[in-house]
């Protein structure tokens, strides 16, 4: 979801005031609220407001930001019992405010705080929301939100990548151990609460929310697992929603029990085919090889006897890479980086493929965890979302080995338990059913490995007669943002209460061809050779379908990396269009060639590499002394 400089260096070209710098003003940063006609989740009146200020949080860097707290019950059943402060963030509207879109971006357990930071300034200007506020927060549970931490960050170091398919009755043990250490200290922390961090609740907390902003009706955008909260919002009250978006839609409550374990255990099979036929075919893929799943498979079992050692006194064993390549297969953009870091760890430097997994687990750079492993567990048990037992254990195994042998290999018949039995038994989840007439976009994607489209077509029958679904054609988990197709669409439903026509379908943006004029900018002195840097680039949201374009670094200072650009496209007879700063300390220089392209240059000091926006360049730049230069070509 995190596209900061592509998507910034785009708004800056096509709209012109995308992000902080560019005269996005706050509405206020007094207490909002309407209490004499909003109402509580249980339907009383609700007194409570939101105090808007600056944010303190390290994430919320954007000075345009505000941030807020909001207390709601733990238990709505004892309303003035214990409480949780939720955390939430804000872009205000800019034009006349019409209301708030809430955005979730799944998990459970992820975070639509960091959601909204990363992302807010695009959503509001690529989808036309400029009359809305963008609100992320951090559901209860997650985070700046009571995040639930049974272990410390130690404690989930030591277990997190422990090996899921053991080989030796040892490996089993320590397995086991660390299954009954999380359930021993969630219970002895929690107790019985766990009970309250459900999706149910979650939805009241919505619900609160919109009351606190002083919004009759709730506007939303969820991803994923969010897909599954919104429509637990619609379910719970359906008069008060006035548009939902679901994308990526999680409806797995009327499955059976072998799709329960078989659906998921397919997607990523079948994406990682589809994955490993792209690296045969394409010079792009530096783990190519006549048969890559062979290839892989062998990689598999050699860390797996002997991890690659990286830094930090870390290794990447079969199960860091096993994570790697299921966090890899949520989006095509990093398709090439899984191949270098695959390449990598065949080389015994075991990083990239720790980063991947890191990414996944909710790994900092510094050894600390977010809480999306732990609260993620605790929310699927609470909402009733863990998985029946089997009749035949053994039956399944053989299913599973059968329609997805890379992804269920290790599992046996003495696996299938009642993970949460121990932590808060006999929970069940509730249906869904929306019977209101607000519109509902359902979205869903025909090589999505996290959630089918047949998920997404019984998620649109259980919203009732005004949602309709979206189809798209394409790879990955989650489309706004990412197909322009499906952003139109999305934007339309938030922005104007318009549903597609029935039997939408959405095909992958095209991708952006090397630009005729690209040769006649003349490179500047001291600027180095193009570098084949994947892992930059999807760190930067660079995707073919968004620009055409080229990484160099460079011993100069930006100014005069900017300067020597400058020259070279004037002499390339192309009209100078003025500079931006997309993100606060990185120039942007425009310049228009001959027709309806741009040309973009922007510029990243190593001093740069540490900030919010560009965190985690320093790890995957081969020389992190050196400035960066990014070349694009964009459409107007």
């Amino acid at each position: 979801m995190r596209r900061p400089l592509a998507l910034a260096v785009t708004c800056a070209l096509l709209f012109g005031a995308c992000n902080a710098d560019q005269g996005v003003t706050s509405t206020s940063s007094r207490p909002i609220g309407a209490p004499d006609d909003t109402t509580a989740p249980d339907g009383s009146p609700s007194n409570a407001t939101l105090d808007w200020g600056a944010c303190d949080d390290p994430a919320a860097s954007d000075p345009d930001l505000e941030c807020a707290t909001l207390t709601v019950p733990l238990d709505y059943e004892a309303p003035d019992g214990d409480t949780i402060e939720l955390a939430l963030v804000r872009l205000p509207a800019t034009d006349d405010r019409e209301g708030a879109v809430l955005l979730n971006p799944g998990g459970p357990g992820a975070s639509g705080f960091e959601l909204a930071t990363n992302a807010a300034s695009a959503l509001q200007s690529e989808m036309g929301l400029e009359a809305f506020d963008i609100v992320g927060f951090d559901p209860r549970g997650v985070d700046r939100s009571n995040g639930i931490r049974c272990l410390t960050d130690a404690e989930v170091e030591a277990t997190v990548y422990l090996d899921s398919s053991p080989d030796t009755p040892e490996e089993e043990a320590t397995l086991d151990a660390a299954d009954a250490q999380f359930d021993t200290a969630c219970i002895a922390k929690y107790g019985v609460t766990l009970r309250h961090y459900s999706t149910d609740n979650t939805a009241r907390d919505m619900d609160a929310i919109r009351a606190a902003m002083g919004d009759d009706t709730m506007t939303y955008l969820g991803i994923s697992y969010g897909t599954y909260l919104g429509a637990t919002y619609a379910t719970l009250f359906p008069d008060r929603v006035r548009a939902l978006v679901l994308d990526a839609a999680f409806e797995p409550t009327g499955d059976s029990v072998e799709e329960q374990y078989t659906t998921q255990l397919v997607g990523f099979e079948e994406a990682f085919d589809n994955w490993a036929a792209w690296c045969e075919g394409t010079d792009e893929c530096s783990f190519s090889a006549p048969d890559v799943s062979a290839d892989w498979d062998a990689l598999s079992d050699a860390l797996d006897a002997d991890p690659a050692p990286a830094s930090a006194r870390r290794q990447a064993n079969q199960e860091v890479m096993g994570v790697a390549t299921i966090a890899a297969l949520y989006s095509e953009a990093d398709w090439p980086v899984l191949a270098d870091a695959l390449t990598a760890g065949r080389d015994g430097d075991g990083d990239a493929l720790l980063r991947l997994a890191d990414s996944y687990v909710g790994r900092s750079a510094d050894g600390t965890y977010s809480t999306i492993e732990q609260s993620g567990t605790i929310i699927r048990c609470a909402s009733g979302l863990d998985p029946d037992q089997p009749d035949d254990p053994e039956a399944l195994v053989a299913t599973l080995q059968e329609l997805s042998p890379r992804f269920s290999e290790g599992i046996s018949a003495a696996d299938f338990t009642d993970g949460c039995a121990a932590l808060m038994p006999d929970v069940a989840a509730n249906p869904l059913a929306y019977d209101g007439d607000a519109p509902v976009v359902v979205v869903g994607g025909l090589n999505d490995p996290a959630t089918p489209v047949r998920w997404a077509e019984e998620m649109t029958a259980a919203m009732g007669p005004s949602a309709r679904l979206v189809t798209y054609t394409g790879e990955g988990h989650g489309f706004v943002l990412t197909s322009s197709c499906v952003t139109d669409i999305e934007a339309a439903v938030l922005r104007d209460l318009e549903v597609p026509d029935e039997g939408a379908s959405c095909d992958p943006d095209p991708e952006i061809a090397r630009p005729d004029w690209w040769d006649d900018v003349a490179v500047p002195d001291g600027v180095g050779e193009v570098i084949v840097a994947p892992e930059v680039n999807a760190l930067l949201g660079l995707t073919r379908s968004v620009a055409f374009s080229e990484l160099r670094t460079t011993s100069l200072d930006p100014e005069a990396v900017l300067e020597g650009y400058g020259d070279a496209a004037s002499d390339a007879g192309f009209t100078d269009a003025g500079r931006q700063e997309p993100i606060p300390g990185v120039q942007q220089a425009i310049f228009l060639p001959p027709g309806d392209d741009a040309f973009s240059v922007l510029v990243i000091g190593p001093e740069m590499y540490d900030e919010p926006d560009l965190e985690g360049l320093r790890d995957v730049l081969a020389d992190p002394t050196q400035t960066l230069v990014v070349l694009l070509a964009l459409p107007l």
